[in-house]
């Protein structure tokens, strides 16, 4: 024996477009899926900006700039060279290595140092 109901239901039950409000949360949840599960297509349609945070004051000159990046690179150099003195050897070299390159890079900023002209 079957019951008929006596009014169906207009919209069909399943679907998600229910009404305006329905169709927008599922815009919402599409465009959360595809930020999460799809990362690699927002990476090549944005557009690299530096952070602003990490952006050099204008108002400093070139000497100022470089003479901060040498004591940096200074820095780094010796917490590298340190690290690498508590590692055990097959890591030590790639650390060294590293402070190498960073040493390289202080020796090319402070010989630019010196082509600067001071100001007075």
């Amino acid at each position: 024996m079957t019951i008929s109901t006596p009014h169906p239901p207009a919209t069909d039950p399943a679907s998600p477009y229910e009404s305006l409000d329905s169709r927008k949360l599922n815009e919402a949840a599409d465009r959360a899926l595809d930020h999460y599960l799809c990362p690699g297509a927002r990476i090549m349609a944005t557009v690299n900006e530096p952070e602003t945070m990490y952006l050099a004051n204008p108002a400093y000159n070139s000497e100022s700039l470089l003479a901060n990046a040498s004591e940096t690179l200074g820095s780094a150099s010796e917490m590298l060279n340190n690290f690498a003195a508590v590692l055990d050897p097959a890591h030590r070299k790639t650390a060294l290595g590293i402070a190498q390159l960073v040493m390289l890079g202080e020796l090319a900023v402070n010989q630019a140092l010196d082509h600067v002209e001071p100001t007075i």
